[in-house]
């Protein structure tokens, strides 16, 4: 793909309805793009892909990096992109709604479209949630954000990377801003619930119009009643 198209497996709709036995093998994933979120297999886990490398983010805080080359790991629902920044600046807030905010003055006049973005520096803290993956068949995500892993990360250094979504595609993508991290170290990350910097980091972006999308073609899906959970896709990602 060209530099700042979006490559989507699967939606968040499908998740929330607990599929996640089956997904795109991580080696077909990562042709697509070297910037990206998701999960794996039976959502255990959080996914972050950057700098050309995958890595699984687990309930138990550790971190694991994933090979795509060996081993059968699947992704039940990503979104990855081949990044490439047309704002570069430095910028410093105080709450996730505040990186949104400047976002928004940043990328004026595109809630209809994609915006793919990174942040690296020191964060005076993140607090993150990860998943510890189903324990039944279909088990929806909704149940399993009963039982979710927080953690509080203070005066780290990492990169925050995600996508933001527009409104109307909710349940598609999720709406807003979707933002994983990972520490510098690579020993600490997963969903990103706030996060505040201590001064300055730095942010890139780049708006994205050309989306591909492939949607799973095996059984578990096509016989799933999809419907929107607006309320339920809010709580869940935070």
């Amino acid at each position: 793909m060209a530099y700042n198209e979006l490559y989507q497996y699967s939606v968040v709709s499908s998740l929330m309805e607990g599929i996640g036995e089956t997904g795109i093998p991580y080696s077909e994933l990562v042709t697509h793009g070297d910037h990206g979120l998701g999960t794996f297999r039976r959502m255990t886990g959080e996914m972050i892909c950057l700098d050309n490398e995958v890595y699984q983010m687990k309930s138990d805080g550790s971190i694991v990096t994933i090979d795509p080359s060996i081993g059968n790991d699947v992704a039940p629902f990503a979104m990855v992109t081949r990044f490439q920044p047309s704002v570069t600046t430095s910028i410093s807030f105080d709450s996730k709604q505040g990186l949104s905010d400047i976002m928004t003055k940043l990328f004026p006049k595109t809630k209809n479209r994609y915006v793919s973005f990174r942040l690296d520096g020191l964060f005076q803290s993140v607090a993150v949630r990860t998943a510890d993956g189903q324990k039944y068949k279909h088990e929806k995500l909704r149940e399993l954000h009963q039982r979710q892993t927080t953690y509080e990360f203070t005066n780290v250094r990492g990169s925050l990377i995600g996508f933001r979504s527009p409104e109307f595609l909710q349940g598609v993508s999720v709406a807003g801003d979707h933002l994983h991290f990972i520490s510098d170290e690579r020993d600490r990350g997963g969903h990103v619930l706030d996060c505040k910097t201590d001064g300055e980091v730095q942010f890139a972006g780049s708006i994205m119009s050309t989306v591909h999308m492939q949607l799973p073609d095996d059984d578990e899906y096509n016989e799933a009643d999809l419907e929107l959970d607006d309320d339920g896709i809010r709580k869940v990602e935070g």
